[in-house]
């Protein structure tokens, strides 16, 4: 269950970047109090898979599904560019996250 929950969690840090970046600056209020709510979501999920999962494992899942999440929205809903180094980034991150999880 621990694993579940870090999973939504790191997929609500996606949420909150992606709502982060819309709100320009927190100008804008609905994208802000979405990055708000799903921030806490996030913390909170994150909070309660680290009940049974270690630190080091948890953090790194749970930035590591937030960091290449957010590359897949930067693509593929902001047109940002796929750089072939940015490609290569993401996948050794995925294989950073696959490690941590073989070795847990």
């Amino acid at each position: 269950m621990a694993w579940i929950l870090l999973t939504i969690a790191g997929l609500f840090e996606v949420v909150w970047s992606f709502a982060m970046k819309q709100s320009h600056g927190f100008t804008r209020l609905g994208p802000s109090i979405i990055t708000i709510v799903a921030m806490i979501v996030s913390f909170a999920l994150l909070a309660v898979s680290m009940k049974s999962l270690p630190l080091g494992t948890a953090y790194t899942i749970w930035t590591g599904i937030g960091a290449v999440g957010a590359f897949l929205v930067g693509l593929l809903a902001l047109g940002e560019p796929a750089t072939p180094m940015r490609i290569a980034a993401a996948v050794l991150i995925v294989c950073g996250l696959v490690m941590m999880k073989l070795s847990s």
